[in-house]
């Protein structure tokens, strides 16, 4: 690794450590936020307990053959819920739709789903792994009836008709006026059907009704083992109608909301690897989204909350068609979708993206179809990117080492000018003698910046791979997550919330490897660095530091991966510098001065142009 692409990781880490620092919340904005978040578990909490008195006092009542009306007065939900009073009450059941890769569990209290476990895949604990479950999530539509507000998430649907795949769950406000859920899951499907049929309604909704909110709150729950990193992965998504897709800021430390007054298509609610996505068959006519950390918790990340605007049909009978997505965010699996899923990893954006969607991820899954380690094939893959960009570490190589042999000759100029207000006839005489012998000044950093795509597409694939996730090698349990050698569970002040509370081996590899690689660097360039005494301290010592903290919570595959690319990039110097003669490259430069300067074509339209003006520039003597 040569000093400009030292440089440029200094700069992309100086970046990435100034954007966290000012990102920074105060002391007293955290302590809201935690304050806020502690809230919203509390009123949670109560709810469910709430509930389970309430549910415990109906059973109680019903072993001891107490009817509803004998308990309460049966105005008093007709003066709530009108036409849906006899729904107000019921006892919670279950109904179960499941597949191969699926396992959903229905409740009648609000017609929804209660949890979804995916079969192929369990929590960092080992246990089943569910994208949500229990009263935790919030699914309804809300409307007016007869001048009362109805949310059908607090009402008992009854269950109409079931089949091996499917359900239809019904609300009834009355004979014949319903409103049904129909739940179709497809086999071998990561996709369940979703539709809402309206029958009867227009008795009971207003006349002007053209819009019905849906309303989708769920807690986030933590899968992975790095919670603080799986975090920053934990989002929400949405796609415009027949538009691009977008997503809300992750890194938000306290609350993150969006209001959409445009048609969307689909709203994700997204965590590393795995996607609650609620697509509407046409159109959704508007959203509000929001999510708030909960960074206090130990066990969900955040909570989600949409208000979604279905448009609606005011007729006897329409109906709504939806769809979910309850899957891993595998890019393959997401695409054959069709519908821009795979847009919500976060693979890089622009020409990062494109690096990674058609060059890296073909060739991972090529690799994966025929090798069992993604160790292995993390190896493969490295040595792969390393020669495909051999030619340009070559040319940066050469550039530098042209720089190094004119040194002596720039110190002559730097002589001829020593004073400060020489500094434009020593630059223009430096300029000069390097167009003389052919050398572009910018060489070095020209291959450098052809590879920095490589690297920041590299940087954003190991974290999203869902192929690496619980993936073993090595000592390292999870590619994933982190590995640690060592951790401690005590909280040490500034080390803990800056470090972490574990040691990463490979982040450790990965930060030796590139001392070596930067004193290897470091040494064929003395000369220059005596001119920059910092920059060899920087490089050599101060760098390496910095990316042992930074990635130490990172995925074990990212620091695997740059542990071997600075080894094999260690490899190529020294392999390029046996065949590389400094005495000949300055001999060339020298035979180039007696060449005559060819002029770039650039210079010749503006003496063309000069000329036409009627203008003649004196001839050289």
């Amino acid at each position: 690794m040569d000093r400009n692409s030292i440089i440029g990781i200094i700069v992309i880490a100086g970046i990435l450590i100034v954007w966290s620092t000012l990102n920074k919340p105060s002391k007293e904005e955290i302590e809201a936020a935690r304050f806020k978040r502690d809230s919203l578990e509390i009123v949670h909490q109560q709810q469910i307990i709430q509930q389970e008195k309430i549910e415990t006092a109906k059973i109680q009542n019903i072993q001891n053959n107490i009817t509803v009306e004998e308990i309460v007065d049966v105005n008093q939900y007709k003066s709530q819920f009108g036409s849906f009073a006899d729904a107000a009450v019921g006892k919670q059941e279950f109904t179960i739709l499941e597949n191969e890769l699926l396992r959903l569990k229905i409740a009648n209290k609000g017609g929804r789903v209660y949890s979804v476990e995916l079969k192929d895949y369990k929590t960092y604990t080992k246990k089943p792994l569910l994208l949500f479950d229990g009263d935790s999530t919030v699914f309804g539509l809300n409307f007016f009836s007869e001048n009362k507000s109805i949310i059908t998430n607090d009402l008992f649907f009854e269950p109409f008709e079931k089949s091996s795949n499917s359900v239809k769950m019904r609300l009834y406000a009355g004979n014949d006026r319903y409103i049904e859920y129909v739940y179709t899951l497809n086999p071998e499907s990561y996709k369940v059907d979703f539709d809402i049929n309206f029958v009867g309604m227009n008795e009971v909704v207003a006349s002007n009704l053209s819009v019905i909110d849906l309303k989708f709150s769920m807690y986030s729950p933590q899968q992975e083992k790095g919670m603080q990193n799986e975090n920053l992965y934990t989002t929400m998504g949405y796609k415009f109608y027949q538009d691009e897709v977008k997503s809300l800021s992750a890194r938000s430390k306290d609350e993150n909301k969006e209001e959409i007054n445009t048609k969307l298509k689909w709203i994700s609610y997204q965590q590393q690897f795995f996607s609650t996505i609620l697509v509407a068959d046409t159109y959704f006519s508007n959203a509000v989204l929001e999510f708030t950390n909960l960074e206090s918790s130990v066990k969900y990340l955040k909570h989600f909350e949409s208000t979604i605007g279905i448009p609606f049909e005011y007729s006897a009978k329409s109906t709504i068609p939806l769809s979910f997505y309850f899957g891993p965010n595998h890019y393959t699996t997401l695409k054959k979708q069709k519908l821009d899923f795979e847009e919500i990893i976060p693979l890089g954006w622009a020409i990062f993206g494109w690096v990674n969607k058609f060059a890296v991820i073909p060739v991972f899954n090529f690799l994966d179809n025929y090798i069992a380690s993604y160790g292995i094939i993390i190896l493969i893959l490295t040595i792969l990117i390393k020669l495909v960009l051999f030619p340009l570490t070559y040319k940066s190589y050469l550039s530098t080492a042209k720089m190094r042999v004119l040194k002596p000759e720039i110190d002559e100029i730097s002589k001829k000018f020593p004073k400060k207000e020489d500094a434009i006839k020593k630059q223009q005489a430096t300029m000069a003698m390097y167009k003389k012998v052919g050398v572009n000044p910018m060489g070095g950093c020209i291959p450098m910046a052809i590879q920095m795509p490589i690297l920041f597409a590299m940087f954003r694939f190991f974290p999203s791979s869902i192929e690496l996730r619980q993936e073993a090698f090595l000592w390292a349990d999870d590619l994933s997550s982190y590995d640690s050698i060592f951790s401690w569970s005590v909280d040490i002040p500034l080390i803990s919330s800056i470090y972490g509370n574990h040691i990463s081996l490979f982040t450790i590899l990965m930060a030796v490897a590139l001392v070596f690689s930067s004193k290897l660097n470091t040494g064929q360039m003395n000369d220059t660095n005596q001119q920059m005494p910092g920059m060899k301290f920087m490089m050599t010592y101060m760098m390496p530091v910095m990316m042992l903290v930074f990635f130490n919570r990172y995925a074990a595959g990212l620091s695997y991966y740059y542990f071997l690319s600075n080894v094999i990039t260690l490899g190529q110097t020294v392999f390029i510098r046996r065949f590389v003669d400094d005495e000949a490259i300055l001999k060339k430069l020298h035979e180039n001065k007696k060449k005559p300067v060819k002029k770039s074509k650039w210079q010749e339209r503006l003496e063309a142009a000069a000329k036409q003006r009627g203008y003649n520039p004196p001839k050289k003597k």
